[in-house]
């Protein structure tokens, strides 16, 4: 089964825990544990991040993971072109729809795409939006984050997903961000978008109650970077909540 397929199967419950290359080539056996921890409550493992590696990085990881899962997709979250990893099985082809830089809507997205087809990934049509703080994704996307109170333009950005035919939208706080996305803002964007388009949340999760509602309010799933690195017993605890 495909990995887009999986996530839209899972819907209501998708968990994908993220990976930073940069952090996990310095703690390997650490993220070992930490993978074989999270993997019975994980849909899918991300693989990416905003700085500080390449794709000999990224492949290392790719592989950390398969090594220590079960056939569990591995999936890129790639910052640039040289983050594409052979060993993956697919790749959210992203577009940073709220940056003031091509480099980020199109110019990466061509120079990639050929190894993308070179390496077989399943590429995975994915608006990639930034609110409230933006985090490192933010400042390095040269984006122009939606404030956590201008939830109609982020409604507009989510619509124009949908209709340039984007399968996935990525709304993202910023990794280690203090706020989350609200809730509010969750479900006006569903109500919007329908049920077409995956909806997937990221950045500010720190507890199963916040995870929940934002599933309840029409996030299909959430993604867990930050605290997977600093609180793993914390983070297998919100991934337990969405899976159960």
């Amino acid at each position: 089964m495909r990995a887009l397929e999986i996530l839209f199967n899972e819907r209501g419950k998708v968990v994908l825990p993220l990976l930073d290359p940069d952090k996990v080539i310095g703690q390997p056996h650490y993220y070992e544990d930490v993978i074989r921890k999270i993997e019975p409550w994980s849909t899918a493992f991300l693989v990416g991040g905003s700085t500080g590696f390449s794709q000999l990085e990224t492949e290392t990881t790719v592989k950390l993971i398969k090594n220590n899962t079960n056939n569990k997709k591995v999936i890129i979250f790639p910052g640039s072109p040289c983050q594409v990893a052979p060993s993956a099985d697919a790749i959210l082809f992203m577009s940073l729809l709220n940056s003031t830089n091509r480099r980020y809507l199109i110019d990466s997205q061509v120079e990639g795409a050929i190894l993308v087809r070179r390496y077989g990934l399943e590429a995975i049509p994915t608006a990639y939006i930034i609110v409230g703080e933006g985090g490192t994704a933010g400042w390095v996307g040269d984006a122009k984050p939606i404030p956590f109170n201008k939830p109609e333009i982020l409604v507009a950005y989510s619509l124009a997903a949908r209709y340039m035919g984007f399968k996935v939208i990525y709304l993202e706080a910023g990794s280690g961000a203090k706020n989350h996305i609200p809730f509010e803002s969750i479900s006006m964007v569903r109500k919007a978008v329908g049920d077409d388009v995956l909806i997937v949340v990221g950045g500010g999760i720190r507890s199963p109650e916040v995870a929940i509602k934002m599933i309840e309010n029409g996030a299909d799933g959430i993604v867990i970077g930050t605290i997977l690195e600093r609180e793993p017993e914390r983070a297998i605890e919100i991934a337990r909540s969405v899976r159960k």
